[in-house]
């Protein structure tokens, strides 16, 4: 136990040791950081053409078009896009919020919860 407690002791007093040395001249007395003020950068040449930025995707689409409106303890939020409805997100008073998707623009909405299920295996290994 005391071999630990020196050894604690010596891996914290040596750190805080080695930087008041490294932050005092040869007389003991503290250095004062010099700054030396750096030179601002040179112009670019005459006939620098920087390159042009990349194109981002989806820049040109248009927005979604959010509508929220409250239905009993229920928040239901409906994402238009070129005026078609295509999801709505529920949001109940307790418990966690679902998805309702028109996968097809059929207008038929299915049910999501944007996670994946888990299907348990079911094979037959061996019948008696």
């Amino acid at each position: 136990m005391r071999t630990f407690v020196f050894f604690l002791f010596a891996l914290l007093t040596v750190p805080t040791m080695l930087a008041e040395t490294a932050l005092s001249d040869s007389n003991g007395k503290a250095a004062v950081p010099t700054t030396t003020p750096v030179p601002p950068p040179p112009p670019p040449p005459e006939n620098y053409n920087p390159p042009a930025a990349p194109e981002i995707p989806g820049a040109g689409q248009a927005e979604p078009e959010v509508t929220i409106t409250t239905k009993g303890t229920e928040i239901h939020e409906e994402y238009r896009l070129n005026g078609r409805l295509y999801m709505i997100k529920v949001t109940p008073a307790k418990g966690k919020p679902y998805y309702l998707i028109d996968h097809e623009g059929s207008g038929q909405f299915r049910r999501s919860d944007f996670e994946t299920r888990i299907s348990i295996p079911t094979w037959v290994i061996k019948r008696f």
